[in-house]
């Protein structure tokens, strides 16, 4: 060959797509394929499939293969005359390796390719079990099931059938192969089969006629006795049959396997009996199914075997299918489970895979399958096991919108075929995208892109799951919208009882409140009602995602009345990514923040911010540098206070917004593992607050009657959980008031000037106004509620040297200056000292006078009635079990060991620790402890607005509870059955520490 010919070759072959022109080159010039080396239909018809390098190498091996020369002649004759051989031939081992490798093994199979009669355009269960009938064993059935694969790949790669065809000719296939298989079982076994009647339900894929290339071909046999035959060795003999089936089908001959027959959807799984009667099927469901059981039947269909009792089963456990969305947290448990396949999916993983990664095909399946479930028991029309048949029904009959449905259809169809080309390659089961440059390439040239195959299907294939990630929810909520809304004359809607049907499914309590709600934010035609139908498909959806939707739809009707004029309120949340999703979380997950909310809306501006910055609490200094700057705007007293309360209402919204989204979780921020984080996040946060506010309430005071000096300096203590910065959001504010005449006034004037202080503070804190009330507590004092209020620090010096109880000194370890003269809250702090750290630590007679007062505490402070298991302060294992063990080791060695002289809990107990007090477990189980029994506390007052110890008692409620700590619906009883383990082991751990001498 002259070089200006290999050259005009060489560029030719290259312009029809193949990669490695100098290979190509060889094979063309083997001796095989001399006779049509310059064939210009060959050429072009090699440059037409999907790898013209892998086509033409199969071809080869093909030729080769050929028993005769003369078979060689037919092949080539035949291929060069005849188009519809040539593209179907070439297509295929463009396509499929593993296909031509049978055709190297199998030479003469290609005849099936030449037949292009019209009944062989669409083959079905009858023809296909012709294809099989003469295959005597194993190895001929396999050898023909691939003669037929050969025949169902090149009608789809040739595009005479498209990927629902396909699916559908593969899934007759698969039911003509099982026939076959259980033929020979029972030729094998004559006696097995004259005891039993057993039929083969199709489940999956395979019972939906939407089956891959490859796939485990998931069954569920059932069986009854022949007349005259014992029940139990018809079940015997019918298990034999169903297992001998299994393994002609799936274990691996000279000629591979066909599929795995996997049973694994029966009744119990793989735990379960191989084989059941229908009354043993129809008990277990009627009894013990699961939701996902029931899903999994809308696809069931008789395949093999005896067709009455096939039939017999699906109208027996039919009408089983259609009750399961009555079933309670029917919606939460399908959601659920498509949770877990995505979490089980491996992180490398997750990005490529087609059918279980987010935006895959598994995310139309769920969907569509949970509208099925919804709407099917009223409307027959829905019940096809067939995704894209079910989605054109739920089109038709306007549960899913129109332009919806297409959009899904065209994805799924789009992605059902890369699972098809990529399956075929070399019929091994996968959904994961391929990664290697040559894989892609073919992947994309099998899908018709040619310009750049890599980069459009990339393209191509993103743009589809970025579809249906942002459909597949929003297909429950967006007829919803259309039910109340004015529809274009000959669309459909969804009718008032289906619109209800949804809503009860979702959980919502009240739909007829639900629709009304709908449509006062959705109707009409103004921007305002557009920009809302937008977002309510989305926001239905987090709000269904919580312990009481009607609530959070409730709450986003109010806040959108409150602010739905202002410009940029619907633009945050539409344009603003987090700020819609954080806005429904906090709105659905109880009372507080609602009620923070909604006496200052613009508050919504906080969940707003791109990074999240808005909802990170501020510290101490900078609330208190605003707070004070207000109430130095402030006419009066009065009016400064009122600005420090908005203030605090404001940043305790901010505290509770971000402890709902860090423990609830969203797409932009995920949950907070750390649990013990939220809880030092909210105490601090609520803590530096109170400190703040009370800062700014005494300036606001002291101005208003005194103008800018006091005639006593004046400091405030926080104690109990304020000093130990571990205030809740319902928490009062423990202080102690101590003072000091300024120099030259009278003792008596200092003091009266200090109590109008304490009581003009508190009653400013408490007037009723659209800001909560900020209580204080003053009875930790010395005399308690008899003592004064306020004290000189002389008058605390003599009180605690001559009358100081072991109990004032534990509730000392508590003690920090958080207002007013920092000077003298220094002073105070090096007064108590020596009483909470004693030198030689607590005497005999103070460890027991403590250990008396904890265990008359347990037993007179316990409101009556009140579950102890279940009381987060005072039941075993709760707060006061860890407090009062941390406390006890703090008084009896705060003085030898730095570590322990803090009035924080966690971080006494994380230096006991350290200090060897404590070992490694013993702190692990009392710091689960405190942090699970305060997150419930914060939770209760999160859920019902108000603050409470214990557990609520309304159903609603104790969800929402459960879900803030991470509980999903229906599990209620695992988040008591946690909490009650988690205490338990607390209160070992504290009775053994605090009734110990050693520590």
């Amino acid at each position: 060959m002259t070089p200006g010919r290999r050259s005009s070759t060489f560029t030719r072959l290259l312009r029809h797509g193949f990669t490695d022109a100098t290979a190509a080159e060889r094979l063309l010039d083997t001796p095989e394929l001399a006779p049509v080396r310059n064939d210009p239909f060959l050429l072009e018809a090699l440059g037409a499939t999907a790898d013209p390098d892998l086509a033409l190498h199969g071809l080869v091996r093909l030729l080769e293969a050929q028993p005769t020369p003369a078979a060689r002649r037919e092949l080539l004759d035949t291929l060069i005359a005849a188009k519809p051989l040539r593209d179907r031939l070439l297509g295929v081992l463009g396509a499929s390796a593993a296909l031509a490798d049978h055709l190297a093994r199998h030479p003469g199979d290609w005849q099936a390719l030449v037949t292009y009669e019209s009944q062989d355009l669409h083959p079905g269960v009858g023809e296909f079990e012709r294809c099989l009938a003469g295959a005597a064993d194993p190895v001929a059935l396999r050898i023909a099931y691939r003669r037929c694969l050969l025949s169902i790949a090149a009608r789809d790669v040739c595009g005479t059938t498209d990927v629902a065809e396909t699916a559908a000719e593969l899934a007759d296939l698969a039911t003509a192969t099982l026939r076959a298989a259980l033929a020979m079982a029972r030729t094998e076994a004559p006696a097995d089969a004259a005891a039993c009647r057993l039929a083969v339900i199709g489940m999956g894929k395979c019972g939906g006629h939407e089956l891959n290339y490859v796939s485990d071909v998931d069954v569920i046999f059932v069986a009854e006795a022949t007349e005259g035959t014992d029940e139990t060795k018809a079940l015997t003999a019918a298990t034999r049959l169903a297992s001998h089936l299994m393994r002609i089908c799936s274990e691996t001959t000279v000629e591979g396997s066909i599929w795995p027959v996997d049973a694994n959807l029966r009744p119990e799984g793989r735990n379960g009996p191989l084989v059941r009667t229908l009354s043993s099927h129809l008990a277990y469901y009627q009894r013990w199914a699961k939701t996902w059981e029931f899903q999994a039947l809308l696809k069931a269909r008789p395949v093999a075997g005896d067709q009455d009792l096939g039939q017999a089963y699906l109208d027996t456990l039919h009408p089983l299918v259609w009750q399961a969305a009555d079933r309670e947290n029917f919606v939460a448990d399908v959601q659920q489970m498509r949770r877990r396949v995505v979490d089980n999916i491996p992180p490398t993983e997750v990005e490529r895979e087609l059918k279980l990664g987010p935006g895959g095909l598994r995310d139309v399946e769920f969907a569509v399958q949970l509208l099925q479930l919804v709407h099917g028991r009223t409307d027959t029309t829905l019940r096809s096991g067939t995704t894209l048949k079910a989605l054109a029904a739920l089109a038709a009959g306007g549960y899913v919108g129109r332009e919806d449905a297409a959009r899904l259809d065209e994805a799924y169809r789009f992605l059902r075929t890369m699972e098809h080309r990529i399956q075929l390659y070399r019929l091994r089961r996968t959904h994961l995208v391929p990664e290697a440059e040559e894989d892609l390439r073919r992947l994309g040239r099998s899908l018709g892109l040619r310009a750049n195959p890599v980069t459009e299907l990339t393209r191509e294939w993103k743009r589809h799951t970025t579809v249906v990630r942002r459909l597949h929810e929003k297909l429950f909520y967006r007829p919803l919208l259309d039910a109340v809304a004015q529809l274009a004359p000959g669309e459909t809607r969804l009718s008032p009882e289906a619109a209800r049907e949804r809503l009860v499914a979702l959980g919502y309590a009240d739909p007829a409140a639900a629709l009304r709600h709908l449509e006062a934010l959705a109707s009409g035609v103004t921007r305002k009602a557009a920009i809302q139908r937008t977002l309510l498909p989305v926001l239905l959806g987090w709000f269904a995602d919580s312990a009481d939707p009607d609530a959070g739809l409730l709450n986003f009707r109010k806040v959108s009345d409150a602010l739905g004029k202002t410009p940029w309120y619907l633009r945050l949340l539409r344009d603003e990514g987090a700020a819609a999703e954080n806005l429904a979380r906090v709105l659905s997950a109880g009372r507080l923040a609602p009620d923070l909310l909604m006496r200052a809306p613009e508050a919504v501006a906080l969940l707003g911010d791109g990074d999240g910055a808005g909802l990170s609490p501020r510290g101490r200094a900078a609330l208190e540098q605003e707070i004070l700057a207000a109430v130095g705007r402030a006419e009066n007293g009065e009016q400064g206070v009122t600005a420090a309360r908005g203030v605090r209402r404001r940043e305790l919204f901010r505290t509770a917004a971000a402890d709902i989204v860090g423990s609830y979780g969203t797409e932009a921020s995920p949950v907070e593992a750390d649990q013990g984080a939220l809880v030092d996040l909210v105490g601090a946060a609520v803590s530096d607050l109170t400190a703040a506010t009370l800062a700014g309430t005494l300036r606001a005071v002291v101005r208003s009657g005194w103008g800018d000096t006091l005639p006593t300096r004046f400091a405030i203590i926080g104690m109990g959980r304020f000093g130990g910065h571990e205030l809740g959001y319902g928490s009062d504010a423990d202080v102690l008031f101590v003072h000091e005449p300024q120099e030259g006034v009278d003792e008596h004037e200092a003091a009266a000037a200090a109590h109008k202080v304490v009581s003009e503070m508190r009653r400013l804190l408490q007037l009723p106004s659209a800001d909560p009330p900020l209580l204080i507590d003053a009875d930790l004092r010395p005399e308690g509620k008899s003592g004064p209020l306020v004290r000189t620090l002389k008058a605390y010096e003599a009180y605690y040297r001559r009358w100081s109880l072991v109990w004032e000194s534990q509730a000392l370890l508590r003690a920090e200056p958080v207002a007013g003269d920092p000077e003298l809250g220094r002073r105070f702090t090096e007064l108590i000292d020596p009483l909470r750290y004693p030198a030689r630590g607590l005497t005999e007679d103070a460890v027991r006078e403590i250990r008396r007062l904890k265990a008359r505490m347990e037993s007179e402070r316990l409101p009556r009635g009140a579950d102890p298991r279940l009381h987060t302060k005072l039941g075993p294992g709760g707060l006061s079990d860890v407090e009062w063990t941390v406390q006890l080791l703090q008084m009896r060695h705060g003085h030898e060991i730095e570590g322990l002289r803090t009035t924080r809990t966690r971080a006494a107990l994380a230096a006991a620790r350290d200090a060897g007090l404590l070992g490694e477990e013993e702190t692990a189980i009392l710091d689960e402890a405190w942090v699970l029994a305060t997150r419930v506390r914060n939770a209760v007052m999160l859920v019902r607005g108000r603050a409470g110890d214990t557990f609520p008692t309304q159903p609603r409620e104790l969800a929402a509870v459960g879900r803030y700590l991470g509980y999903g619906e229906g599990h209620v009883g695992d988040m008591l059955d946690d909490y009650g383990r988690t205490t338990r082991r607390a209160r070992a751990v504290m009775e053994e520490l605090f009734y110990d001498d050693v520590h």
